[in-house]
């Protein structure tokens, strides 16, 4: 069996105990042989955001993922050399596991806005597309998994796996690239309120990992959000 990838990108400014609850369950759920999390350098679609270091937040991911057997961090979106585009990252780990079926893990607020992304097509034919959905998203308990996936073309409408509510994953299902659809953990955290606590003094218990705690604090991160 071919081996099985989870790549999962995305700000990590901070990540927080939602980040690794959804990565946790996708090991399991989906017999992924490792995940990577990738953060990126400054996302095309945040630029006229203020992110942090990309090396505060390579480091942060270090220390959350530090006991965890199958979670690994990878530095590729941080190179000098790399390009800031998902499809173009992917490509790069498919060229170093040749042999491997890659999934590729974003949230659902971004899979809403798939379609704007640079070469999105080659993307969803290349890769499988997991989508984790948090608590409190709009559309979380929509039946109709149209409402989320209503702005991609038919024809890769047609690749959606429901699983949600409970549904089961098949074998048969993971043979080809495939968008998931899941709502696995229940953790509702975010990095903007995270931020904000930080900035108003408050507490991270249930938040961050206390490594990752202890970080912010030495670092003074986010005490100006």
């Amino acid at each position: 069996m071919a081996e099985r990838i989870g790549v999962y990108g995305g700000t990590f400014d901070p990540p927080h105990l939602g980040h690794l609850a959804i990565a946790e369950r996708l090991v399991s759920e989906f017999s992924l042989d490792h995940l990577l999390m990738v953060p990126a350098a400054t996302p095309p679609h945040k630029r006229r955001q203020t992110i942090s270091s990309p090396f505060h937040r390579l480091a942060m991911l270090a220390l959350a993922t530090a006991e965890s057997a199958k979670i690994y961090v990878s530095p590729l979106e941080l190179e000098p050399a790399a390009t800031p585009y998902t499809v173009d990252t992917l490509r790069r780990l498919q060229q170093n596991h040749p042999e491997a079926h890659l999934y590729f893990v974003m949230g659902a607020d971004s899979f809403r806005d798939l379609s704007s992304w640079h070469r999105f097509e080659e993307l969803l034919i290349r890769y499988s597309t997991i989508v984790a959905m948090r608590p409190g998203f709009p559309g979380k308990e929509a039946t109709n998994w149209q409402e989320l996936a209503g702005n991609l073309p038919t024809r890769f409408q047609e690749l959606v796996v429901d699983l949600r509510g409970g549904r089961h994953l098949l074998t048969e299902q993971m043979e080809r690239p495939q968008i998931y659809l899941t709502d696995y953990v229940s953790v509702d955290v975010s990095a903007t309120n995270i931020r904000l606590a930080v900035a108003e003094g408050g507490s991270l218990h249930d938040l961050v990992p206390p490594s990752v705690a202890t970080y912010i604090k030495k670092y003074q991160l986010y005490s100006h959000a």
